[in-house]
């Protein structure tokens, strides 16, 4: 018999978005109280997830196992699959001694810890949002951090900040046409008012990033390069957004952002060059004569070829011919048993092998080892030894994208998002907080615009507001939610080396929020105080 699911089962919003929140309050307790492993605080957020979902929400109990198994398999793939694939083209870097050349050249442009942040972790990482999304950005410019010899936590919670103000318009503007398609209205529109909202946050973040790492005198040392670096990106974004569109915001924003501050570093440096209190003295030589053309392209041939190949693979126009090898597998009994808006849910898995960002990466990585020299036995080595060391992280991935399909199908999303929209007149305000839980459950901007942004729509038009501010306020404001996914953050502990402490990852994420009077350690290491490797958190 088929089953569809009820926005408030117990007929009463509060009670109902009470027992919906269970679940999101359990895994908040778990890695920010109780400070579990990731993969064993989502396993069990499963547990009451489907717990709540039988009892409260009377959802069948196969219909949860089976929608957890949905969300668990979405989670190994593409998302895993393209986490296995960008560490592993990392790791083809270091193994092969090419990432010593990466630091060098990085080097030769600056030593400042705070300046390579914002080319890597702000700039490069829009890059990699707005070509692939999906966690890629994080992946690769985490290890690269720490590559260049920044603390893992930093390097890890550093990226996943950075890894906001492009989040609308990532994967080559998939959030912003899935906002269009669901709600109706023009993509075109959309990326306008979102491009309006956004700049101001792509201001603040690189200098957040730097207030985070060394505080405010820190900041107001490089407060120049801040400038450029982040002005360069808002400007560049506002103006691609309003005349052009949806698909390359992030693409043209990180390369005019990338070039700006390149340019502006070669005419200005810093009076001090900042490095982290307690950092091993400086073990990197620079042979500034073997920093030629060739050898630096050469180093940096993976990223290049990813780059390319990883833009390639986000054009709608490519992607439709590698989506006819796809293959779609109805998934069960959610298939046929379960019923929305009065048709049945047709539940199907999409095998996109092919068109998967991770099967890009693959092939970059292929093609990187022909570049590297990298033989064979080498290559297949350096694959299982990456397989091997994320098989937690994997396992973490599948248990947050298993709990978000649960509170997706049982109903427990749409109530936590309904009970928003009973704010009267200043809904345009929560609205974002609407974008925000949706990223933070799904750890997607599109996921979350797919859940919410017609319910964004409706509430405005039965309030006289305007449908696509709240709609491009629904994009907007989940970007936030991005750093503190515990999907994301998983991401990032697996490319650090960091896996089993998610919890201290989560709770850095969440500090970072604060100004210092709130939690005062946070630019600790400007107070020369060095996060605890043991787990302890950042003081």
């Amino acid at each position: 018999m088929a089953w569809s699911p009820v926005i408030d089962p117990l007929g009463n919003l509060g009670l109902s978005a009470l027992i919906a929140a269970i679940p999101i309050l359990f895994l908040f307790y778990a890695l920010a109280v109780a400070k579990m492993k990731g993969h064993a605080a989502a396993l069990l957020t499963i547990i009451v997830a489907i717990l709540v979902a039988v009892l409260g929400y009377k959802m069948p109990a196969n219909l949860s196992l089976w929608s957890t198994a949905y969300g668990a398999l979405f989670g190994l793939f593409p998302i895993g699959w393209i986490v296995i694939t960008a560490v592993f083209l990392y790791n083809l870097t270091v193994k092969t001694g090419q990432f010593e050349v990466i630091k060098g050249s990085v080097a030769t442009l600056t030593e400042d810890r705070r300046l390579q942040a914002l080319l890597i972790a702000f700039s490069f990482g829009a890059f990699l949002e707005g070509a692939a999304g999906f966690g890629t950005p994080v992946a690769i410019t985490a290890a690269m951090l720490v590559g260049l010899g920044f603390e893992p936590l930093y390097a890890a919670g550093i990226c996943l900040i950075a890894n906001t103000a492009p989040v609308a318009f990532g994967a080559i503007g998939i959030p912003i046409i899935t906002a269009g398609k669901v709600t109706g209205l023009d993509p075109m529109v959309i990326s306008q008012m979102v491009g309006r909202q956004l700049p101001f946050l792509s201001l603040l973040v690189p200098f957040w990033l730097v207030f985070i790492m060394s505080g405010w005198k820190g900041a107001r040392e490089v407060m120049p390069a801040i400038l450029v670096s982040g002005g360069s990106f808002a400007l560049s974004q506002y103006l691609t957004s309003n005349f052009h569109g949806p698909l390359l915001p992030d693409i043209i924003s990180a390369l005019v952002s990338i070039i700006c501050l390149a340019l502006f570093l070669r005419v200005w440096k810093p009076r001090n060059i900042w490095r982290f209190p307690e950092e091993p003295p400086v073990t990197l030589k620079i042979e500034r004569a073997a920093l030629t053309p060739g050898a630096v392209l050469k180093a940096w041939s993976p990223f290049i070829v990813l780059t390319i190949l990883v833009g390639d693979w986000g054009m709608q126009s490519v992607k439709k011919v590698l989506d006819v090898v796809t293959v779609k597998i109805p998934f069960g009994p959610l298939h046929e048993g379960m019923v929305a808006g009065g048709n049945k849910a047709g539940v199907f898995f999409n095998f996109n092998w092919l068109s998967a960002a991770g099967t890009a990466i693959l092939i970059a990585a292929i093609i990187s080892a022909f570049i590297l020299r990298v033989r064979p036995g080498q290559f297949l080595s350096i694959f299982w030894e990456t397989l091997y060391s994320l098989r937690f992280a994997l396992v973490t991935i599948a248990c947050v994208l298993g709990f978000a399909f649960v509170a997706n199908h049982s109903g427990m999303t749409p109530t936590l998002g309904k009970a928003l929209t009973v704010t009267g007149v200043i809904f345009p305000f929560f609205s974002a907080f609407l974008g925000w839980l949706g990223v933070f459950i799904t750890g997607s901007d599109t996921s979350s615009n797919a859940l919410f942004c017609k319910m964004q729509q409706i509430t405005a038009q039965n309030m006289g507001l305007n449908e696509v501010l709240t709609v491009a306020t629904n994009s907007s404001g989940g970007v936030c939610g991005k750093m503190i996914s515990p999907q994301s953050i998983a991401v990032g502990a697996a490319s650090v080396g960091l896996i089993g402490r998610e919890a201290d990852i989560f709770r850095f994420t969440l500090e970072a929020l604060h100004f210092p009077d709130v939690a005062p350690g946070l630019p600790g290491l400007a107070a020369g105080v060095r996060p605890e490797v043991d787990g302890a958190r950042p003081r």
